[in-house]
C-alpha cells in the first residue's frame, strides 16, 4: 500500500523540476528548503529574488541552490510570448497583451512548464482553484482522449496491520454537475491516479439508490454512466449505481447486492456532483482521521496541481512529491 517513500524512489530514479508559483511565502519556502536538502526533486520559484531571498531570511529557510525566475528579468521572455500567442491566437492575442498576462505568476510559471523547463507546477497557496485550473487548461490543455478536466483525492489513514489504508475519491473540486459521458472520463482518470498511489481500484459509482432500490434522475444518471464505464473499461471492476454503505461494507453488500465483486470493498468512489463529492472527503478526512491529498488534477497534458489556500508547509512538500510522481 501507498507510502510517500514509494514515490520518492521513482523520483530518485528520474528527478524532477517544480514550480512553485508563490515562491516568497513562507509555507512555500519551508517545503522548498526541505526538498533542496534532498536530491530527488528541483524546486523553481516565481518571483523577484530579493523578495525571495528576503522572505527566506526572516523566516529562517535555507534556499541556496532553488531556481529563481521572474517574468521581469525571464531572458527567454521573447519565445515565451511568442509560444503564448500561438497558443492563444484563436482568441487574436497581440505580443504587448501576452506580456501583460505573462507578468502574472501564475501564466508565468504554467508557460515554464509548456515549455519543458520544469516538469510539473504546484500552485494556489494564496489563490483561487480557478487561476491554477485557467492557464492550465488555456497553455497546458487537456489530453487529445480527454474533454474535461477533473480532479480526485487520495486518502491515507494508518490501519492497525500496519499498512496504510489508502482511497481515491472523485470529482470533489472541479466539475459542479458531471454528465453522464464526463463522469466515465473522471472515472478512469481516478483508477489511473489510483494505482500510482498502489491501489487496485475497484470503482462505485455512488448514490441514494442501490441498483434500483432507488428512483430518479440522479439515479438514472450514476446507473447509466457505470454502465457505459463498464463498457469502455472492460478490466476495471466497476458497480454503480450504488448507496456507499453496500460499496464498503461487506455485510451490507451481501444482503443489497450479492454478486458484486465491487461491493464491500469499493475504494474509487464516484460522486455525482461536487457537493457529494466535496462533503464526502471532507467527512471522511475529519470524522474518518484520514489525511487528504489534493484535489489532484486529472486529465492534462502535463501535471498541475491546486493548493488549498489554508494548507501548511508539509502539505506543500507532500503535495509537491506527488504532482511531480504524476510527471
Amino acid at each position: 500500500m501507498f507510502g510517500f517513500g514509494q514515490l520518492i524512489e521513482i523520483l530518485k530514479k528520474s528527478p524532477k523540476k517544480i514550480v512553485f508559483t508563490e515562491g516568497s511565502d513562507p509555507r512555500i519556502l519551508e517545503a522548498a528548503s526541505r526538498l533542496l536538502a534532498s536530491y530527488f526533486l528541483h524546486p523553481i520559484l516565481v518571483g523577484e529574488e530579493d523578495d525571495i531571498y528576503a522572505a527566506a531570511e526572516e523566516s529562517g529557510f535555507n534556499i541556496r541552490g532553488a531556481e529563481i525566475m521572474s517574468p521581469k528579468n525571464f531572458d527567454r521572455m521573447d519565445e515565451m510570448v511568442e509560444m503564448f500567442c500561438e497558443l492563444r491566437k484563436g482568441k487574436g492575442v497581440t505580443p504587448e497583451q501576452a506580456r501583460g498576462v505573462l507578468s502574472q505568476n501564475n501564466y508565468f510559471g504554467t508557460m515554464l512548464v509548456k515549455m519543458g523547463i520544469a516538469d510539473a507546477l504546484l500552485g494556489g497557496a494564496t489563490y483561487s482553484t480557478a487561476d491554477t485550473v485557467r492557464p492550465a487548461l488555456q497553455l497546458i490543455k487537456t489530453k487529445p482522449e480527454n474533454t474535461i478536466v477533473s480532479s480526485c483525492f487520495i486518502l491515507v489513514r494508518p490501519s492497525a496491520t500496519g499498512e496504510n489504508e489508502v482511497l481515491a475519491m472523485a470529482d470533489c473540486a472541479i466539475n459542479i454537475h458531471p454528465t453522464e459521458d464526463e463522469l466515465v472520463e473522471i472515472a478512469g482518470e481516478s483508477a489511473a491516479c489510483a494505482k500510482i498511489f498502489g491501489v487496485d481500484p475497484k470503482l462505485a459509482f455512488l448514490s441514494y439508490s442501490t441498483l434500483g432500490s432507488g428512483k430518479g434522475e440522479d439515479v438514472d444518471k450514476m446507473r447509466n454512466a457505470a454502465a457505459k464505464a463498464k463498457a469502455k473499461y472492460p478490466d476495471l471492476p466497476i458497480e454503480g449505481e450504488i448507496q456507499f454503505d453496500a460499496a464498503v461494507a461487506p455485510r451490507v453488500a451481501r444482503t443489497k447486492c450479492p454478486d458484486s465483486e465491487v461491493a464491500g470493498h469499493a475504494n474509487t468512489f464516484i460522486f455525482p456532483d461536487i457537493s457529494s463529492g466535496n462533503i464526502g472527503y471532507k467527512i471522511a478526512q475529519r470524522l474518518g482521521n484520514f489525511e487528504a491529498y489534493g484535489p489532484i488534477l486529472l486529465g492534462l497534458n502535463a501535471p498541475i496541481n491546486d493548493l488549498s489556500r489554508g494548507c501548511n508547509a508539509s502539505e506543500v512538500y507532500s503535495m509537491a512529491i506527488i504532482t511531480a510522481a504524476l510527471a
